[in-house]
């Protein structure tokens, strides 16, 4: 069975988006990280895509994205800013899990921080690492600030990892409230005050979603998906797909091509 393709990065780097680009069109065909993502650009032309949703690449947008999702670009030459990388261990500010909860952001006036960041990691001096992490929690600081907060709830955190982590073999309310230590009463608060979804709306959104990535992403056959997503029974797995997208599983796969 193929795998989505997966780039891997160790602790964090910065680039400036000019020198990564070399006077070339950036172009990125679909795939997915392991660590975070954030491009920050002063002057920007082109598009993303993040998990299916489609951006137009603007002047001073800015892209978050978390380890997992998959993600296609086109970035046009002549744009500038910058490129930062960094995997989970890294951990540069508490703000980060509610910033990366939205992927888009546009906000002028955040490319000096960045700069700040690039010269403290080619520099090198000692604790840089200490103030890059100061310098990424003032950075999200000003992201959150443009944008009323998703959640800053440690427990929604919390089950949208383990939703990520078990989804194949746990697809119950039931299994995600006993594994947080509550009632599926007391979750289906938590996400609907947060979110004004049920935990069951995010339990198919996430299987939709991963089910999404696969049928773009790879050339793996709709029962090979069916079986990755826990799913031995493949029609039902085709009838549940089409009834949260509207498509078969094949008929998505073509129509979004």
């Amino acid at each position: 069975m193929q795998h989505i393709p997966i780039r891997t990065n160790t602790s964090f780097s910065i680039r400036d988006i000019n020198d990564y680009m070399s006077g070339q069109n950036m172009i990125q065909s679909l795939h997915r990280h392991d660590f975070y993502y954030l491009l920050v650009l002063e002057k920007g032309a082109g598009t993303h895509s993040i998990d299916f949703t489609d951006y137009t690449i603007t002047d001073h947008s800015i892209f978050l994205l978390r380890p997992g999702q998959v993600h296609a670009i086109h970035l046009h030459s002549g744009s500038t800013g910058y490129l930062l990388q960094f995997n989970q261990s890294f951990d540069p500010s508490p703000l980060l899990h509610t910033a990366a909860q939205q992927n888009f952001y546009q906000l002028e006036n955040t490319l000096a921080i960045c700069t700040q960041i690039f010269e403290e990691f080619t520099h090198s001096k000692e604790k840089y690492e200490d103030v890059i992490k100061s310098l990424l929690h003032i950075f999200f600081i000003h992201l959150l600030r443009t944008q009323k907060p998703l959640t800053a709830n440690d427990q929604l955190h919390t089950l949208q990892t383990l939703i990520a982590t078990h989804i194949t073999t746990h697809k119950q309310v039931a299994d995600y409230a006993a594994m947080l230590h509550l009632s599926a009463y007391q979750l289906n608060a938590i996400t609907k005050s947060a979110l004004g979804k049920t935990c069951s709306a995010l339990i198919n959104d996430h299987i939709i979603l991963e089910a999404k990535r696969q049928l773009l992403a790879t050339k793996n056959l709709v029962n090979e998906i069916s079986w990755a997503l826990g799913y031995e029974d493949v029609s039902y797995f085709i009838r549940f797909f089409k009834k949260h997208t509207g498509h078969t599983p094949e008929s998505f796969r073509q129509n979004f091509k």
